[in-house]
């Protein structure tokens, strides 16, 4: 079962306290699909992904797969996860935030809007998700394997400590929506090049492909 669910280039799953992170969220906002065994690979976040994007399951489901996975083990994870979900209490913002991103293949407009839009504090910026995690949410709602072109990556601090100077991203913790853009035509070069998928560019510059 493992080995269907690795992606090229992810070579560990992320492992989480299963228990403590449903008993520390709100009971709607908690995904049934991730494995009870807390061992959450990349495909596990994009199953709920595919279920938001198919109407069954909720913005909020979606938001937490994915901070399951982006925070893992991390201690105040279910913490500031909570704290970002109370915000948007109905899903609202996030469901503005996405509604052109599931799209059979969102265009760079599309990216930009849903990054920008996260951002900002009139639409659907939300406490503690900042580009680290948006980014994150864009990703796996947004990434159409085997379509090739740009395609939405993570780009958080260790990501942008370790891109080269051609990808057009400063090291710090905050980028804009023009910077990303850069920084997924950058992907989207080198994974027609090398023939590989663009967020196995992403796991490669990271290095060890452990997310």
């Amino acid at each position: 079962m493992a080995d269907v669910l690795v992606l090229p280039g992810e070579r560990a799953p992320v492992t989480v306290d299963i228990s403590r992170w449903r008993a520390g969220l709100p009971p709607d906002a908690w995904p049934d699909v991730l494995p009870a065994t807390g061992e959450i690979w990349r495909r596990d976040v994009f199953a709920v992904a595919e279920a938001y994007r198919s109407g069954t399951a909720s913005p909020r489901q979606l938001l937490t797969a994915v901070l399951v996975w982006a925070y893992g083990p991390i201690g105040y994870g279910p913490w500031r996860a909570t704290r970002s979900l109370d915000a948007d209490p109905d899903g609202k913002r996030l469901s503005y935030a996405l509604e052109e991103m599931s799209v059979p293949a969102p265009d760079e407009a599309a990216l930009r809007t849903a990054y920008r839009r996260f951002g900002s504090p009139d639409h659907a910026r939300l406490p503690w998700l900042g580009p680290g995690l948006f980014t994150k949410v864009l990703y796996f709602v947004g990434y159409r394997r085997g379509e090739g072109g740009v395609q939405p990556l993570i780009l958080d601090r260790v990501v942008a400590s370790l891109l080269p100077a051609e990808a057009g991203v400063g090291r710090r913790n905050g980028w804009s929506s023009e910077e990303w853009l850069t920084y997924l035509r950058w992907a989207a070069e080198q994974a027609q090049v090398r023939a590989i998928e663009a967020d196995e560019v992403e796991m490669t510059v990271v290095g060890d492909g452990v997310r």
